[in-house]
């Protein structure tokens, strides 16, 4: 008995190690105003995720009472692909509200405009606007398509802001990913030559005030981005055959003094999407004296939103960025 005892503590021990360690970090949190605490490596979190240590988001939640849903929306028909919008706003609201454009991630090559029904629901719930943008993927349309794309969403806001309740000069992209990515070249480079299309050929008229880019990746030229399968498979061809495509579909290499404003996260785990990419990104903005805010989140790996901690973290950081510049 006593050897059996012995046993099942020993087993048991690394396991009352790590639920401490979590324990120790959510406890030590101060709140959503204070960056939350992370974990010393990517495989003490992934466990503490698969023990159920770490609280996940409901990333559908159900939609309350006061809101409306206006779901597939057709902002756009390009060849034979149908592009739908699903927007949430306030019931009955008589004011012009500001606008959150979210765009959804996946390696520009899988994903749902549904994804970010986290965040739509709640910023729905404070008063804005929120519309969530179905793009096409890499496999219907390389490179600049999906860009064009979320530029057009922009011109179908513009069109249709009176009848749902749209200010359309205080519009916000907002992207994690594959999405934060795009988010950023609609901003950026929303002048440049090859991003225009039949339904955004008035440059001015998608002029963002903000951008919000969690965990994307600003430059393509990297020799980790230009040798990743889902970078080629977006832009269409490889490093070898277009590198200069890889320059012109990379944010960083687009900004300039009259960008809006934009703020980040991204966390030190990322393995699929490294911080320097932020890092270089963030540097790049202060030098163009682009206002920038960066929250650089110390053990946290790509989609650490899905963290109920870090989501609240994120939703209010978000919410006071948008106050500030909507």
């Amino acid at each position: 008995m006593d050897q059996k005892r012995e046993f099942f503590i020993v087993r048991m021990r690394p396991w009352r190690l790590l639920a401490g360690i979590v324990l120790f970090f959510r406890c030590a949190d101060k709140g959503a105003l204070e960056a939350p605490l992370g974990y010393p490596s990517l495989t003490i979190c992934k466990i503490a995720v698969a023990c159920k240590l770490e609280k996940l988001v409901d990333t559908q939640p159900s939609l309350p009472d006061s809101l409306e849903c206006f779901p597939d929306l057709v902002y756009r028909t390009a060849g034979s692909c149908t592009l739908r919008l699903d927007l949430y706003r306030l019931k009955g609201s008589r004011v012009r509200s500001p606008v959150l454009v979210f765009i959804h991630g996946g390696a520009w090559k899988s994903g749902d405009k549904r994804d970010y029904r986290v965040y739509l629901v709640p910023f729905a719930a404070k008063g804005y606007v929120t519309i969530s943008v179905a793009y096409r993927l890499s496999r219907e349309a390389p490179f600049p398509a999906a860009v064009q794309d979320i530029l057009c969403a922009v011109t179908w806001i513009q069109n249709h802001a009176e009848g749902y309740g749209m200010d359309a000069n205080r519009i916000s992209l907002i992207g994690g990913s594959a999405g934060g990515h795009l988010a950023m070249m609609a901003a950026y480079a929303m002048e440049a030559p090859l991003l225009q299309s039949e339904c955004n050929g008035d440059s001015a008229k998608h002029k963002v005030r903000a951008v919000v880019c969690i965990y994307g990746p600003s430059d393509l030229t990297t020799p980790a981005a230009r040798e990743n399968s889902a970078v080629v498979k977006f832009l269409g061809k490889t490093w070898d055959q277009a590198p200069d495509l890889y320059a012109q579909a990379s944010p960083l290499f687009w900004i300039d003094g009259q960008d809006p404003a934009t703020l980040l996260f991204h966390g030190t785990l990322d393995e699929l999407v490294p911080v320097a990419q932020s890092d270089s990104l963030a540097a790049r903005l202060q030098q163009a004296h682009v206002p920038v805010v960066y929250h650089r989140l110390r053990g946290w790996p790509h989609t650490m939103d899905l963290a109920q901690r870090v989501n609240d973290y994120c939703f209010y950081h978000m919410n006071e960025f948008f106050i500030k510049y909507l």
